[in-house]
């Protein structure tokens, strides 16, 4: 019996506790709505994953590295597997908490975007900068929440629906709230279909979202060479601590437009940025332990997150109306939503609200336009918010 129980003490059910099995139990429900849902599953099912293992309990004394076991002489392991030292998701989770990740996920993402219909229709740019009014609102409410004016510019990001873009902030502003702050990001980002249609059906009227807009004109080879390096150099003269994420955007960009480097576009947009998707979400999952994830900060980030994404879609929308007032060729104003940086489920969204009401009026090419103005401008709001709080 003695061997038992000796037995049992070192099994994960000796040191579970609630926290962990709800976290666990988090984690199963991202699998289970990226599955049956497909809602983003490209990241929910690494996260989930990731935040399953990362909940299991880990045993005092046992050492997960020869780095811990043979230079330090610690009394125990943390508990958290992506903060015990020498560790391999210590390694793996160094892409997160230094910022690395990010900007090789935003040059997969500048190589698979076309910029064709924001260069077509220019003034559609403005909607995705309206979107931002989200973040800054939210930064905002958190000072008032009582958070540090660093810890408020990481949580105001979430209103960009940005992944990349809040992990990157808020690994130079608010380390410590970076997990929190990216399960928030990319939670809401998944929940794109869910949250935007009710606040796009009561902002606009049957009439307003059954505006036609003519088609995108044709836009030359030249242009879209010469669109990367004059959007870089306009960007980040105004922010340069966005130059990392939209240097990279616009380089990918650049490989994929130049017509001269395709084997390299199609690797930046394929196997690197899946490689660099799948370690991203799963340390991000994993750095939920429930010892520091299942907190009040945390609750107060996931409801700030709620509302900056509402407050962003909603003044995506509304920007949309006040613009018509000054148009002779009205916008569909349900193409405001599209204005966070969720590439492409908002414009998707804008597609599916728009055929709800007429199944023959087609505007998703008409909403990617403000959805990579969107991520630009989620980019060049987080630089701003860099350069202003660090």
């Amino acid at each position: 019996m003695s061997i038992l129980f000796e037995f049992l003490s070192t099994t994960g059910f000796a040191s579970m506790t609630w926290g962990n099995l709800i976290m666990i139990l988090i984690g199963i429900v991202f699998i289970f709505l990226a599955i049956t849902k497909d809602y983003e599953p490209l990241l929910l099912v690494p996260i989930g994953m990731g935040a399953i293992v990362g909940n299991i309990p880990l045993i005092e004394g046992m050492s997960l590295s020869v780095y811990q076991q043979h230079q330090w002489s610690l009394d125990a392991v943390t508990g958290e597997i992506v903060y015990t030292p020498g560790s391999v998701l210590s390694y793996l989770y160094f892409g997160v908490s230094w910022g690395i990740y990010p900007p090789l996920i935003f040059l997969g993402i500048g190589a698979m975007t076309d910029f064709s219909t924001m260069l077509s229709n220019p003034k559609l740019v403005l909607l995705g900068a309206a979107a931002q009014v989200g973040v800054f609102l939210t930064f905002l409410g958190a000072l008032a929440l009582d958070f540090s004016l660093k810890e408020a510019g990481a949580i105001g990001i979430i209103g960009g629906a940005d992944g990349p873009t809040s992990i990157f902030l808020s690994s130079r502003l608010a380390p410590d709230l970076l997990g929190p702050i990216a399960i928030a990001a990319y939670s809401y980002m998944a929940l794109v279909p869910v949250i935007q249609p009710p606040i796009m059906k009561l902002l606009t009227s049957r009439d307003e979202r059954l505006i036609r807009m003519k088609p995108p004109r044709k836009v030359s080879t030249r242009e879209k060479m010469i669109f990367p390096l004059a959007a870089f150099l306009i960007c980040t003269m105004i922010a340069p601590g966005a130059i990392v994420l939209l240097g990279m955007m616009f380089f990918g960009n650049l490989l994929k437009e130049s017509l001269v480097t395709e084997r390299l576009a199609a690797t930046a947009r394929t196997a690197m940025i899946d490689i660099v998707t799948v370690l991203l979400g799963f340390c991000v999952g994993a750095s939920t332990q429930a010892s520091t994830f299942l907190t009040n900060e945390s609750l107060l980030i996931f409801g700030l997150g709620a509302l900056s994404f509402a407050v962003a879609t909603a003044g995506g929308v509304l920007f949309a109306k006040f613009m018509n007032l000054f148009l002779e060729e009205k916008i569909n104003p349900l193409v405001g939503a599209a204005g966070v940086s969720a590439v492409p489920d908002s414009a998707r969204v804008v597609q599916m609200v728009g055929q709800q009401e007429d199944p023959h009026n087609f505007l998703l090419m008409h909403a990617m336009a403000p959805n990579v103005a969107g991520v630009i401008g989620s980019a060049v709001a987080a630089g701003v918010l860099w350069a202003v709080l660090s």
